[in-house]
């Protein structure tokens, strides 16, 4: 009786060192499937120190449809130009984050491209910089004498750009300063998680009714002389996620059910030894 009690406790033994084996192995396997190339994880790989020069000429956006515009008048009479700051009120509706809406002013560019000043009546936006429709506006003030030595300022209230895919925080960012790199864009969303393809991070703009669609490298310096390197209004980020990322989700289900049933066996093996 008592070799049967020895030969059973053994046999307990045994099974339960090999499923801790079985256990070690696949948190092994799982750990060795979720490390990165180092080098497809970090930005500028093997980069040297250098210097680089990145072209701001097209970085004025050009005015579409549906843009929402803010135009102040100044002039040396305040009162002469304060008619023609009392229609920052075309309305649209935003939502933010949690949910609320509220009412922003500014002057809409309609369907067909036009903006509804006082006074000047309906002007030309579309199609056009800021540069542009600020100096029209300028020249038209001065020709028909509406106000002396006029200053004209116009800024985009809808500038925006959308981080998508592989990153921490996907997301819609505001840019006061309507000026950004694809790195701030990026900052600001989280970075780029360990699962992201930094070697094709795809680019959605629209120029001119054309949608286009670029990829960049985020690895290596050419992004520096990219057009893609500072973002546009309304410009989409998007990073896909890795094969590690797609391999993982597809076959979670998979493993889960395994590894539970080994701790189980495991816990069932403890409790009878015991």
């Amino acid at each position: 009786m008592k070799n049967i009690n020895l030969n059973k406790q053994f046999t307990i033994v045994q099974n339960t060192a090999n499923t801790i084996r079985f256990i070690v192995v696949i948190a092994t396997a799982l750990t060795i499937v979720s490390c990165g190339n180092t080098k497809n994880a970090t930005y500028f790989y093997e980069t040297p120190d250098t210097q680089f020069v990145t072209s701001t000429e097209d970085l004025e956006p050009i005015i579409q449809e549906n843009d929402l515009l803010s135009i102040t008048v100044s002039s040396i009479n305040p009162e002469a130009a304060e008619m023609f700051n009392d229609s920052n009120i075309s309305q649209a509706q935003t939502a933010n984050a949690v949910g609320n809406v509220a009412n922003i002013s500014g002057y809409l560019v309609d369907q067909d491209g036009f903006i509804r000043f006082p006074v000047l009546g309906k002007i030309k936006a579309a199609g056009k910089s800021k540069k542009a429709l600020r100096e029209e506006i300028t020249s038209i003030l001065d020709d028909r004498k509406l106000l002396l030595d006029p200053i004209v300022d116009i800024r985009y209230l809808n500038y925006k750009v959308s981080v998508l895919g592989e990153v921490k925080n996907p997301t819609v960012l505001t840019v006061p300063s309507e000026k950004i790199s694809i790195f701030e864009a990026l900052g600001l969303a989280g970075d780029i998680t360990i699962f992201g393809v930094k070697e094709n991070v795809v680019i959605l703009r629209e120029e001119g009714g054309v949608k286009k669609l670029a990829r960049v490298d985020l690895t290596t310096d050419d992004i520096f002389s990219s057009p893609y390197y500072y973002l546009k209004s309304n410009d989409v980020v998007y990073v896909a996620a890795n094969k590690t990322r797609i391999s993982s989700s597809s076959q979670a289900n998979l493993w889960v059910p395994v590894i539970l049933s080994a701790i189980s066996l495991g816990i069932v093996a403890i409790v009878n030894f015991k």
